[in-house]
């Protein structure tokens, strides 16, 4: 098929910063593309060659959609899978496919998944309710603390708690969850692995992320990741593992816990270009977002391998700060070498609101680090 200057149509489902990314590739090679998100104002927007404006989770809206493009793919996991399933029993291309969409959506199925593939993961417990959890603890089937995971829409730290007392699990909505046995780990650390239809698999560096205390949403991602190379190799096959395991096509960011005993073991994943991939626009020969447009096309896969260290700063709303954004300092993070903001488009900023990122590329890791938290102390993201 000929994708490139063609009547070749890409759909993606979700206008967000990470579909905006991925246009910034489907731009470079004149790609066709389709764009479907509830926001009028989504990101994607000023980048795609058609937007419409719809609810991700609308079997119809959804449906039609599909019917209009070639191959379509998401940016977020909380679309329709039944339209998307409907789709591929019609011909039409998805990927990933709603079966792998499927066993990820649902935390609880996630989790279920790894331990039926011998895939190491935390304990847990699945719960229907919040009196079903309750009932848990009582009968010792569960012990504090804990980590609490919302079966469905978490994402950014949303949706995750720990709880340590009673007083806690008042707090908790009353929804479907799992606890979680808590990890006393060194490390959360990441891969991103790529493969497409012909079950070629790639992966990039092992990443480490350092987590914000307060949002509970990571802050930095740091490429390579400071961990002997024997354990990034351990990390590198558990995640090769789990795409495999999931048949997956595409990107998919593998999300890891190092214990103190230098076990690996398997947190959550996300079926696309993901956060901690974001330092590859700069230090990677190929980026997720190019990667993830080769993967799903049954193009070339690009390599993997980093040009240089690289280190990547979330750039979040201020807590106090809802309104109109105002990006403070921006100017002199600029006139720094290596260093590349990205700025995402959402027009409203809120406290811990993920608004853009900022690349730091250096030949020295420890110094990439210095800049960043250099970085992090200059830029403000604020309100009018």
């Amino acid at each position: 098929m000929n994708f490139f200057s063609s009547n070749f149509k890409l759909g993606i489902l979700g206008g967000g910063q990470l579909g905006k990314m991925m246009l910034y590739e489907t731009r470079k090679y004149d790609i066709q593309t389709y764009v479907l998100d509830p926001n009028p104002d989504a990101p994607c927007k000023i980048a795609c060659n058609h937007f419409e404006q719809g609810s991700l989770m609308d079997y119809e809206t959804v449906y039609n959609f599909g019917k209009k493009v070639d191959v379509l793919t998401f940016e977020i996991e909380t679309v329709n899978i039944k339209a998307l399933a409907d789709l591929e029993k019609e011909g039409k291309k998805v990927f990933p496919s709603a079966k792998t969409l499927e066993k990820i959506q649902n935390k609880g199925k996630q989790k279920l998944f790894y331990e039926d593939h011998n895939i190491p993961t935390a304990k847990f417990r699945r719960f229907s309710n919040k009196a079903h959890l309750t009932e848990g603890i009582t009968d010792n089937k569960v012990k504090l603390p804990f980590v609490w995971k919302s079966t469905q829409g978490g994402y950014d730290g949303k949706g995750v708690s720990i709880v340590k007392s009673g007083a806690d699990l008042v707090k908790l909505p009353d929804v479907e969850c799992i606890a979680e046995e808590m990890i006393n780990f060194k490390n959360e650390i990441a891969v991103i692995v790529v493969r497409n239809p012909q079950e070629e698999i790639k992966t990039y560096p092992v990443v480490e992320m350092e987590f914000h205390p307060e949002a509970n949403q990571v802050e930095y991602v740091i490429c390579p990741a400071r961990i002997d190379e024997k354990i990034a190799l351990k990390a590198i096959e558990v995640a090769k593992n789990v795409s495999t395991a999931f048949e997956h096509v595409g990107i998919l960011a593998v999300e890891m816990f190092l214990t103190q005993n230098d076990e690996i073991l398997v947190n959550e994943v996300a079926p696309r270009p993901h956060n901690s991939g974001h330092y590859s626009i700069e230090a990677s020969y190929t980026n997720q977002f190019e990667q993830h447009v080769r993967a799903i096309l049954d193009l070339p896969l690009g390599a993997t391998e980093s040009k240089v260290a690289g280190i990547m700063v979330n750039l979040v709303g201020a807590d106090g700060h809802t309104g109109d954004v105002v990006y403070k300092n921006i100017e002199k993070i600029m006139a720094w070498s290596g260093v590349t903001p990205h700025i995402y488009g959402k027009k409203q900023t809120r406290p811990f609101r993920k608004m853009g990122h900022v690349t730091i590329v250096h030949e020295s890791i420890e110094e990439a680090r210095i800049i960043a938290e250099k970085v992090k102390k200059t830029i403000k993201v604020i309100s009018r």
